[in-house]
């Protein structure tokens, strides 16, 4: 296969599974508690990928110092964290809305580097002024649509591009694939009791859940976070950046579609005017931010 077809089977495998990934969500978190859903995840993940480091290369993999692991477990919290705020929100939030707020991580990174003294482009500013004026057409609830579920899917964006942010300034392991274990291993950990201690009385035993919940659950585990995140290093690794970033505003259209399919989610002319103006603004500042060679960038633990 060609350098060019592998470009694009990895670039529509991240588009089309990175974008369902908010349908596996929605169905995993029907009759699954939903932190406890996503700590069994991400324990799932990270037990795999710590697997697979230590098959290949033994402990030497995860010869990290004091520094590289606590910034490694912090980030790790807030990403997971983001993810694990998502699967409580698309109880109350259609996930074409979910996926259109998650979309502005983007805009956040650019709110966050202002904040701490970097001076980023003209252009990336306007674009992300513009963008929040997207977001606002989207913050309305109504229907079933709740302020709750809203606030959350924000609060996930913002722990998002906090996490992003913060592991691009600290130490972090130099291989991807032990940051995103660790990072798995140590959300997930803390998930599981604390969906334990909050599942409000839902049942945790998986005879309870349905075939739905387990199909997305399994979904997620394999497709949306392995098979994802592998053609997601590869691309990195072998594709510009400005390539590879366009996956920001891909995946919600992706879940707009999903939504509408297979949730009969409506698209409303709020949501339309949204998308073109959330997306827009993204597709600007991803140009204007992003380095254009490959392998210059700390990939995310998982889809955004």
């Amino acid at each position: 296969m060609s350098h060019g077809a592998r470009t694009w089977a990895a670039l529509w495998t991240v588009y089309i599974l990175w974008g369902s990934t908010y349908l596996g969500i929605e169905l995993a978190g029907e009759t699954i508690p939903p932190l406890f859903a996503a700590g069994v995840r991400f324990t799932t993940v990270g037990v795999v990928l710590t697997g697979w480091m230590l098959l290949r290369h033994g402990t030497a993999s995860f010869r990290l110092d004091r520094r590289q692991y606590g910034s490694t477990v912090l980030c790790g919290l807030l990403l997971i964290g983001s993810n694990a705020l998502l699967f409580v929100a698309e109880r109350d939030v259609p996930i074409g809305l979910a996926s259109l707020i998650i979309a502005s991580v983007p805009l956040w990174l650019v709110v966050l580097r202002s904040a701490t003294g970097d001076r980023p482009p003209r252009a990336s500013l306007a674009g992300t002024a513009v963008g929040f004026l997207g977001v606002a057409l989207l913050l309305r609830p109504g229907g079933d649509v709740t302020a709750r579920g809203v606030l959350l899917v924000i609060g996930a964006a913002l722990a998002w591009a906090l996490g992003t942010f913060l592991s691009s300034r600290l130490p972090m392991p130099g291989d991807a694939v032990t940051t995103a274990g660790v990072q798995a291993l140590s959300g997930g950990i803390l998930l599981i009791p604390l969906g334990v201690a909050l599942s409000g009385g839902e049942s945790l035993d998986p005879g309870s859940w349905s075939s739905r919940s387990l199909l997305g659950l399994v979904y997620l585990v394999v497709f949306g976070s392995i098979v994802g995140y592998t053609a997601f290093v590869w691309l990195l690794a072998n594709v510009p950046l400005g390539t590879v970033a366009t996956y920001a505003y891909v995946n919600p259209l992706v879940a707009i579609v999903l939504g509408v399919l297979f949730l009969h989610e409506a698209v409303t002319w709020q949501i339309a005017a949204g998308a073109a103006v959330i997306l827009t603004s993204v597709a600007i500042v991803i140009r204007r931010e992003q380095p254009r060679r490959p392998g210059t960038a700390h990939p995310p633990l998982i889809e955004t």
